[in-house]
């Protein structure tokens, strides 16, 4: 089936991708900025750690907070980019996100760990909306058999966002905040550093959107809300749920951003364990950059791979050498251990983007509401981030890496066999 697609005044077939290079390249910036705004809670978190004295699951309260936007968010969110179009939803979305950077201005203020939660909801529900516009609408600027190549292109992306942020954050954040202890109050010293790089990030934001609500950008005509007087049905479906690829899709994006969400957020303690590599939290963040840089380098990698190879297949493999790169890491120690954890990036590489079009296949005019149900089920990076947390606190850091295992395992299975489930 092929969708049209209008821009300004013409409308054009989806046969080929190269007509909407512009619109492609245009998106790729905020697949970058969401990256490497989501990849800064994993120096928030042993930064505002040890300036609130918080064990491991009350500083998980950052992935909980930020992560459980989405679910919150993602449906309505789902419903307003129907409403107002991929474009306005995006700059919608840059908007919020913007004022949300602009709030840890005054929880710096105040240093107030609450203050620093609310900010990070807001700045998530901005992040929300972009996901819920902008993922669709990359995987319907083109045909649909390059749609898992294609967003795993623009999910590289993101992933080199993910890849500055650890060393930006380390510099800006960790590093300052260790320079500054002795000036001021310890709490007041550590919350003061944040300021200025969240106050770039909203100007930086402010920008986008201006820039966004400027430019003229393809229409997915088959996706916009019509005026209709009962059910859309597709295909004998009248909701996305009725679909089972996309209902164990969701469960699959679940687990993969809560195994990436808790490995990124333990990486800076478990690097300081004196039986791993007793690295000072400022060293250990800029190792966290190899881990989502191989998450970069993976996607390049996987947008070729998967022109020549079913992504489900690369779902699995990829899903199978994850889970033992972690189960290497919870039985070993010293830098086996740090270098094994570490390589799981390069496999969680395609797995969003993957798992995110495989869910997406075929759904029409349904295709907002599934991404909405998707970016609801990130949710995952709230509640099993949090859940490792407990673990952590009461059994140790290596034992509790016993959940992402089990996560992959899950992706394993969704790749053989439950992506193709109709």
């Amino acid at each position: 089936m092929a969708s049209t697609i209008s821009s300004s005044n013409t409308t054009v077939s989806h046969s080929g991708d190269g007509k909407y290079r512009f619109a492609l390249v245009s998106l790729t910036s905020l697949f970058f900025m969401w990256g490497f705004i989501t990849c800064l809670n994993d120096i928030l978190i042993p930064h505002l750690k040890a300036v609130f004295s918080l064990s491991y699951t009350e500083a998980m309260l950052i992935q909980f907070c930020f992560f459980g936007a989405y679910f919150l968010v993602s449906l309505p969110a789902g419903k307003l980019v129907k409403k107002l179009g991929y474009q306005r939803g995006i700059v919608t979305g840059l908007v919020i996100a913007s004022f949300g950077c602009a709030l840890f201005y005054p929880a710096a203020d105040l240093a107030v760990y609450g203050l620093f939660l609310g900010a990070l909801f807001v700045l998530a529900s901005g992040i929300t909306i972009l996901q819920v516009a902008a993922n669709p609408y990359v995987n319907a600027l083109g045909s649909e058999e390059t749609a898992s190549s294609r967003l795993n292109l623009t999910q590289a992306f993101n992933a080199l966002g993910t890849t500055v942020a650890p060393y930006f954050g380390a510099i800006l954040i960790l590093s300052v905040a260790t320079g500054a202890v002795g000036e001021m109050s310890h709490a007041q010293a550590e919350a003061e550093v944040v300021k200025m790089p969240y106050l770039f990030l909203s100007a930086t934001l402010a920008i986008l959107a201006i820039i966004f609500a400027k430019l003229s950008l393809p229409v997915i005509e088959e996706h916009v809300e019509q005026e209709t007087t009962g059910e859309v049905s597709y295909k004998g479906k009248t909701s996305a749920v009725q679909s089972l690829h996309l209902v164990l899709g969701a469960v699959g994006i679940f687990v993969y951003v809560g195994a990436e969400v808790s490995i990124g957020s333990f990486l800076v303690n478990f690097l300081g364990e004196e039986h791993i590599v007793g690295l000072q939290e400022a060293d250990a963040a800029k190792y966290i950059t190899y881990y989502w840089g191989g998450a970069m380098v993976g996607r390049f990698i996987g947008s070729a791979v998967m022109q020549k190879i079913a992504a489900g297949k690369v779902l699995a493999f990829n899903g199978l050498v994850a889970a033992i790169l972690v189960l290497v890491a919870m039985y070993t120690s010293g830098e086996v251990a740090m270098y094994a954890i570490l390589a799981v990036g390069l496999f969680n590489s395609i797995m969003f983007p993957t798992i995110f079009s495989l869910a997406l296949r075929d759904l029409g005019p349904h295709t907002s509401q599934g991404s909405g149900i998707l970016c609801l089920a990130i949710v995952g990076g709230a509640i099993i981030p949090l859940l490792q947390g407990v673990m952590a606190d009461s059994m140790g850091i290596q034992p509790a890496f016993i959940l992402p295992v089990v996560c992959y395992a899950f992706i394993v299975f969704y790749g053989a066999k439950g992506s193709q489930m109709s």
